[in-house]
């Protein structure tokens, strides 16, 4: 596989494609650089690319008119975002910013259409995804109705840990780093109440602090807490694929052409 695709790989969507699907998506995908907290689309731009992150984390938004964030969702490495482009074409309906520095790859929403049309299992993959990624936010929505910011912290922990945590016995530690803040604009809570509900929630055992570090001390009883049910067995494991996408940063091969910029002509 030419060693421009390298980033493509980095998603369990586009894995199990060809070389010359790889090379037909690549042909109209572009990379950028982002710093953090750069916007990589507003709502009412245009809806006409889906974005995988190559590295760092995007974290899609809802910002009120007194300017207040709520975070929807945060994207790690491999993980794609603004699919509904491929739902119905439009215009975006909420922010999406690098969170530290990112880079981020557009993918054509022609190309990537026209791979599914050919690839029943892309297809098939990427619907599940969409899917997947809608419940996701609403179930993450739900959660922040009348609910106490303890409450919302214990519900905010459990999600986070099945996607981003590894998991040693009955205990866990976030993959990725989040500040305070970060974790309230998460559950629409202040950064002082965040702090006081876990250091509660240390005071109690179930939880270690560090330097934007998480680790819970019981899986189990951080559910029970949060009223969730216990995980299944095969959800109780960790797969490859999550120690891959969460908290890692991809890494082009050493002899890999620099990417191209959006906006840039191609050789």
């Amino acid at each position: 596989m030419p060693e421009r695709l390298w980033y493509l790989k980095q998603s369990r969507l586009f894995e199990q494609l060809s070389e010359a699907e790889l090379g037909l998506l690549e042909s109209h995908a572009r990379i950028r650089e982002f710093r953090s907290r750069e916007i990589v689309y507003s709502p009412l731009d245009r809806a006409d690319s889906v974005f995988l992150v190559v590295a760092g984390r995007v974290r899609l938004l809802s910002v009120t008119a007194e300017g207040k964030e709520a975070v929807l969702a945060l994207i790690e490495p491999g993980e794609l975002f603004g699919e509904l482009a491929l739902v119905a074409s439009g215009s975006r309906e909420e922010h999406a910013e690098s969170a530290g520095r990112s880079t981020v790859a557009s993918l054509s929403r022609a190309s990537l259409e026209d791979l599914m049309n050919r690839n029943g299992r892309l297809a098939l993959g990427i619907w599940k995804f969409i899917g997947w990624q809608r419940q996701r936010i609403e179930r993450r929505l739900r959660s922040l109705l009348f609910r106490t910011t303890r409450e919302r912290v214990l519900f905010l922990l459990a999600d986070l840990l099945e996607h981003y945590g590894r998991r040693d016995g009955g205990a866990a530690e976030l993959a990725i780093r989040l500040s305070h803040q970060e974790i309230a604009n998460l559950i629409g809570a202040t950064r002082e109440s965040v702090t006081l509900a876990l250091g509660d929630l240390q005071n109690e055992g179930l939880v270690q602090l560090g330097r934007q570090r998480i680790r819970v001390t019981s899986i189990t009883r951080l559910r029970d807490l949060a009223g969730l049910p216990p995980l299944s067995p095969s959800e109780a494991v960790e797969s490859p694929s999550k120690r891959r996408s969460a908290g890692t940063v991809a890494v082009p091969p050493s002899s890999a052409p620099a990417p191209r910029v959006l906006g840039e002509a191609p050789p």
